[in-house]
């Protein structure tokens, strides 16, 4: 008999241990957090694709974002309202990149006109004509003069320089949105 009150005994214990310990103590509040994230998430997941760096940046966007405010709430940390500026300063900077911000300003200085000609008589064959018809060059490089400087140095025309500036500017975005990542990631979390 006192072996099995024994017994009895540790059962007891280890259901105690199994229930305080295991996911079934948290899994009403588990379950409820998962059904509010798969609906959090359901836009951002329903528009991505697997063949484009933009669906990358609108997952990081989203969780940076989310991310950002509830630390900026709920931060328990010293620095939690600076981390939380930080985080939207890189859902900005992947904006950016995602929508391609400094190329596309690029592309807004100047109106071009595209014609098709045929390259061969059956007119199966086509080669795409462009021509400047309106620039607004000097604007853009009033706006990135050292860049223009720097550029302009090497002799290339108007059209490159102003292309060169777009997207090296878009490259220097993405290295400042990862190295911002890659110095603060670790803290963000804690």
């Amino acid at each position: 008999m006192n072996l099995t009150n024994a017994f009895l005994y540790k059962m007891k214990d280890n259901i105690i241990r199994w229930w305080r310990y295991t996911w079934i103590r948290n899994a009403f509040r588990d379950v409820k957090y998962g059904v509010k994230n798969t609906f959090n998430w359901l836009p951002v997941i329903w528009k991505d694709r697997d063949y484009d760096q933009h669906y990358i940046y609108s997952v990081l966007v989203h969780k940076l974002e989310k991310q950002a405010i509830f630390i900026h709430h709920n931060g328990n940390h010293v620095d939690a309202k600076r981390d939380a500026e930080k985080m939207m300063l890189c859902a900005r900077l992947a904006r950016m990149q995602q929508d391609e911000m400094y190329v596309d300003e690029y592309r807004d200085t100047f109106e071009l006109k595209c014609e098709f000609v045929p390259t061969d008589e059956t007119k199966q064959w086509f080669t795409m004509e462009t021509e400047i018809v309106s620039e607004n060059f000097i604007d853009y490089f009033a706006k990135y003069q050292r860049q223009y400087r720097l550029l302009d140095k090497m002799g290339l025309d108007k059209d490159e320089i102003a292309r060169q500036i777009g997207y090296k500017n878009q490259k220097r975005s993405r290295k400042l949105l990862f190295k911002i990542l890659e110095e603060n990631i670790e803290r963000w979390w804690d």
